[in-house]
């Protein structure tokens, strides 16, 4: 276990929940990358996969506390974008 990995996972993570506050505040993702978050998620998702097959240790859930925050901010914006285009918003 690392204090530099995990203090960086701590940074990453810590703008997340004000990521997600945006999203469903504004309700328009106008300006978000979308592709921008598939590869966050992807990059969480190999940490995640890093620590099953090679280093498991309690920084797993950081990396999966992590990429269930951009889940929930790519579920958001694709709802919204959705909606908005549903409704000409």
């Amino acid at each position: 276990m690392s204090i530099f990995e995990i203090t960086m996972l701590i940074c990453f993570g810590a703008s997340w929940p004000l990521a997600i506050y945006k999203t469903v505040k504004a309700k328009n993702p106008v300006g978000k990358s979308v592709p921008f978050l598939y590869l966050v998620l992807i990059g969480y998702f190999a940490g995640c996969m890093h620590k099953v097959y090679y280093n498991f240790d309690k920084v797993f859930w950081l990396y999966t506390l992590n990429a269930v925050m951009v889940l929930l901010d790519l579920i958001l914006t694709h709802y919204y974008i959705r909606r908005n285009r549903r409704f000409n918003l």
